[in-house]
């Protein structure tokens, strides 16, 4: 079977020329020409089964090592970080934590294991107190904190995140933090010297035990550092200094008890000292230390997400259907000009303009509906099989996943009427289906295999076609998690809808210049 017409369409005849009726019979008679071209309708069919397909086997090839287990899930129900260490007390009721942080300081490992380390810290590095409802991994909590380049944050349910005052820690510039706690409301305050406070924020923890867990914590995520490649990212463990730590306000100062919230993120063993519980109570002052590593955060794409799967990655078979509907969308006109059919079509319907929009609407109704059916078979399916092999799948939000879904047929519409203008304009099937493969599946791919720098990969997805695959986007960008947000880690430059706009720009421009040349061009 071929992707272009193998019998000839069959014709109408006339048609009315006036109204609703006469554009509703011309409709019916594109898509009676549309069905009985096997090559179009047997193209839809094998569309759908590419996309599905090609999609759950490069699922199966990547997943066949296996992954790293299910993730801990936050409040919200996204995969999270939850892994630092903690000194803390059992507390009940209301009351409030201070400290001053004196110091945040940290070590680097240098290479692989063995190879010593330097000083330094990751940017997002973290020391301060919190509130946590319970000891578990991806349980409810509030945190104000002093971090190593963003200053002072107040964080909650690792989603959300305030900036409080400026600056680094030190022992001539220290920064006073505290929590207090009103039943499920946690509100942060900071300051330069522990008399004068300031709000930075508040945090609605619903459903909050009467019982919490209270106390200072440390963590960082990996350093960047250069590498002979470029940037990589290696184990970093800071270690915080709290000073004048008081509990009060309702809350009583009882004992404290060393913790490791999850694992250490890899600095145990022979690339830097393991961290697990560690911290020091000073016995003459009462300043606390305490050394951790990991974060406290949303997992994200790139490197931070190397065990789980965006939704989108089991629809990788959507450039192979995209072809198809591209070679369909091209010959639905070049085929008539080939064989010299649309002098009869426009015969039957002597309004040029009416004849392009039939079949325009065709297309895109057939094309979203394929690209529809192949995500709601695909997702399912590839989630269970990446579940089933270790791999975690990012939960993201119903509207996300209906937008991923939708974006597949708005997708393959969108380059079907794409095709479908440049073969008015083209006449000719064969540059009319390059045109567009060319000008959208090759800008992506270059895009988001790493082959460019970063800039051009970001410059080719915002100013070519590609750049409506952001459409099928579902990974979050969280200003205070660093990753690697580009294209190859699954980041588009532009919005979803952004993106899909600037596709629609290209394809209503080519159905515009063809319909002016169908109308003045002889047939």
């Amino acid at each position: 079977m071929t992707l272009t017409e193998n019998q000839t369409p069959r014709t109408s005849p006339p048609l009315s020329d006036g109204g609703r009726a006469g554009f509703g019979r011309l409709l019916h008679a594109e898509w009676t020409k549309f069905r009985t071209v096997r090559g179009w309708a047997f193209g839809m069919i094998g569309a759908l089964v590419v996309i599905v397909v090609v999609g759950l086997v490069g699922t199966a090839a990547s997943n066949q090592n296996g992954g790293g287990g299910a993730l801990p899930v936050g409040p919200g129900g996204e995969a999270v970080n939850d892994s630092f260490s903690l000194v803390y007390q059992p507390l009940s009721g209301d009351g409030s934590i201070v400290a001053e942080v004196t110091s945040l300081t940290g070590v680097v490992a240098a290479g692989g294991p063995n190879s010593g380390t330097t000083a330094g810290l990751a940017p997002w590095a973290k020391a301060g107190i919190i509130v946590k409802s319970s000891l578990d991994q991806g349980s409810a909590y509030a945190a104000i904190m002093a971090t190593a380049a963003h200053g002072v944050r107040m964080q909650s349910d690792f989603t959300q995140d305030t900036a409080g005052l400026s600056g680094t820690v030190s022992s001539a510039s220290p920064r006073w933090i505290k929590l207090v706690r009103s039943g499920d409301i946690l509100t942060g305050y900071d300051s330069t010297d522990g008399s004068s406070w300031t709000e930075v924020g508040t945090a609605n923890l619903s459903r909050l035990p009467s019982t919490v867990y209270v106390g200072l914590f440390t963590t960082t995520p990996e350093a960047a550092t250069q590498t002979g490649t470029g940037v990589g990212m290696v184990p970093n463990v800071a270690t915080g200094t709290f000073d004048q730590v008081t509990v009060g306000s309702g809350w009583n100062q009882g004992s404290w008890t060393g913790k490791q919230i999850g694992r250490d993120a890899g600095t145990s063993g022979s690339y830097l000292p393991n961290t697990s519980a560690s911290y020091h109570q000073d016995g003459n002052s009462g300043a606390i230390t305490v050394t951790g590593a990991g974060d406290i955060a949303p997992v994200v794409g790139g490197s931070a997400f190397a065990s789980g799967r965006p939704i989108e990655n089991f629809l990788v078979g959507g450039f192979a259907g995209l072809i198809v509907v591209i070679v369909i969308g091209a010959g639905f006109m070049t085929a008539e000009y080939r064989r010299g059919l649309l002098g009869v079509t426009l015969a039957a319907s002597p309004r040029r303009g009416r004849v392009l929009a039939a079949k325009g609407l065709v297309l895109t109704t057939t094309s979203f509906v394929t690209g529809v059916l192949a995500a709601v078979i695909a997702l399912p399916i590839g989630e269970a099989q990446s579940n089933s092999n270790g791999f975690y799948v990012a939960t993201v939000p119903f509207s996300t996943e209906l937008r991923v879904m939708l974006g597949m047929g708005m997708l393959l519409a969108a380059a079907s009427v794409l095709a479908l203008g440049i073969g008015t304009i083209v006449q000719r099937g064969a540059i009319a289906i390059a045109i567009p493969v060319v000008a959208m599946v090759l800008p992506y791919i270059l895009a988001t295999s790493g082959a460019l720098p970063d800039g051009a990969s970001n410059w080719l997805l915002k100013v070519t076609p590609a750049a409506g695959f952001a459409i099928q986007q579902s990974l979050k960008v969280y200003a205070q998690v660093y990753t690697t947000y580009n294209p190859s880690s699954g980041y588009f430059p532009l919005a979803p809808w952004a993106g899909f706009a600037v596709l629609c720009a290209y394809a209503a421009a080519a159905y515009a210049i063809g319909a002016v040349l169908l109308r003045r061009r002889d047939v």
